[in-house]
């Protein structure tokens, strides 16, 4: 499908008591994101150990795309609406290399 897969990671934390807010917002968040036609997949994960932390992953082609995308309007737009329930963040990029599917998966 791709040679190598661009992967977004965001770290994520909210305020206290604004978790499902937050997830409320990152599904609709998410879903605009998923229907832009260079769009992978999404991900949206919830620490077990540190309530109101998420790990946020975005997977693109490639990193232009992905620039393009982070550059544009509609993502100012989708940060917005995040930014009133965030408390800190972090963002990390990477390049997937491999990918082995699991045996429950094949």
């Amino acid at each position: 499908m791709y040679d190598k897969i661009f992967r977004v990671e965001l770290t994520m934390d909210v305020q206290p008591g604004t978790e499902q807010e937050f997830e409320r917002v990152w599904l609709e968040v998410g879903q605009t994101v998923a229907d832009h036609p260079d769009n992978i997949s999404q991900w949206l994960s919830a620490s077990r150990e540190s309530p109101g932390k998420y790990l946020i992953i975005s997977d693109w082609p490639d990193e232009e795309t992905f620039r393009r995308f982070e550059q544009s309007w509609e993502h100012a737009a989708h940060l917005e609406k995040l930014r009133k329930v965030r408390a800190r963040g972090t963002m990390e990029t990477m390049t997937v290399l491999h990918h082995i599917p699991g045996a429950r998966d094949r």
